[in-house]
């Protein structure tokens, strides 16, 4: 089993685009996504073009790609990035047979480590929803710590929902 976990290229950037559009209305409940508000896919790889033009300091997010034995398994992504001090995390394992089987938590450890030298951070914070238990253990497992459980819109295609905020520090 060869676990891979780096920057996305702009190519693979489809993977995120296809992820949202292809998981069901159940799902995106329990990540808090309005489908209403994602950007249509035309829409969406624009955006991805027009970041993946800025140089790394200037860009609004970064996007991890987790490959297992070559195929895509799942993916992180940074936002709200204050270049060398805090950036906000989010995750995904994208394959559901794959799902509850600490391949998440691995790849957030790995990620993590992605995250603070490409953005030289001091925190990463990550806040799913609050009733999403698989992103809330794993990120426990790789080390986050456990700040707060609160009530907010955590992103422009997310709804009014509870969010718990984790904290990583080095």
């Amino acid at each position: 089993m060869n676990l891979d976990v780096r920057e996305m290229e702009l190519a693979e950037t489809s993977l995120v685009i296809d992820y949202f559009y292809s998981s069901s209305i159940e799902q995106l409940d329990l990540m808090g996504i309005d489908p209403t508000r994602m950007p249509t896919r035309p829409v969406w790889a624009g955006l991805f073009k027009t970041l993946y033009e800025l140089p790394l300091s200037e860009r609004a997010a970064l996007l991890v790609i987790w490959r297992l034995d070559g195929r895509p398994i799942g993916f992180s992504s940074c936002d709200r990035i204050v270049f060398g001090n805090r950036a906000h995390m989010h995750l995904h394992v994208t394959e559901p047979e794959l799902r509850g089987r600490g391949l998440g938590t691995e790849c957030i450890s790995r990620s993590i480590d992605l995250y603070f030298e490409r953005l030289r951070l001091k925190q990463l914070f990550c806040e799913p929803h609050a009733y999403n238990t698989a992103p809330n253990r794993a990120l426990q497992k790789a080390g986050f710590r456990y700040l707060k459980t609160y009530k907010t819109v955590p992103g422009p295609m997310n709804y009014h929902q509870a969010v718990t905020r984790w904290l990583f520090e080095r």
